[in-house]
């Protein structure tokens, strides 16, 4: 069965520099799209990641992760966009690093993708009628 899961990866100072990512596809046969990452050399390293593949190979490459030292989380939070309150201003469509917020051009109405949100949080603050909302769970 194929899974996906959206996980965020804390690497440690000591692990920044290493190929740690690159093994969950070649050894664990695992897919993952970067959806945000903040690593520096000589620095604590995070990077938030969907990751797909059967279930087994999903729990081999997190246990892999975790055994060289890398912290792996699910995502606990998420972007509601709550279109009642939403007044079509568009201050968020340029902001969106992954276009889960469009404007359609002919009804100039806004629409929103969960499914392509990474909870960045960039929205929230734009937007003058408060029309999204950080769930944490």
């Amino acid at each position: 069965m194929t899974i996906t899961k959206k996980i965020v990866l804390t690497f440690p100072q000591s692990l920044v520099d290493k190929p740690i990512v690159f093994h969950l596809i070649k050894d664990y046969n695992l897919v993952f799209n970067i959806l945000r990452a903040s690593i520096t050399p000589k620095e604590e390293g995070l990077m938030v990641i969907e990751i797909s593949g059967k279930e087994d190979d999903f729990k081999k490459g997190a246990d892999y992760l975790k055994k060289q030292g890398v912290n792996v989380q699910p995502l606990k939070k998420d972007v509601k966009w709550v279109g009642k309150k939403c007044i079509q201003c568009g201050a968020c469509i340029p902001i969106c690093p992954t276009n889960a917020l469009k404007i359609d051009r002919d009804s100039m109405k806004i629409s929103f993708d969960e499914e392509k949100c990474i909870a960045c949080e960039l929205c929230v603050r734009p937007c003058p009628a408060r029309a999204f909302e950080v769930r944490l769970y």
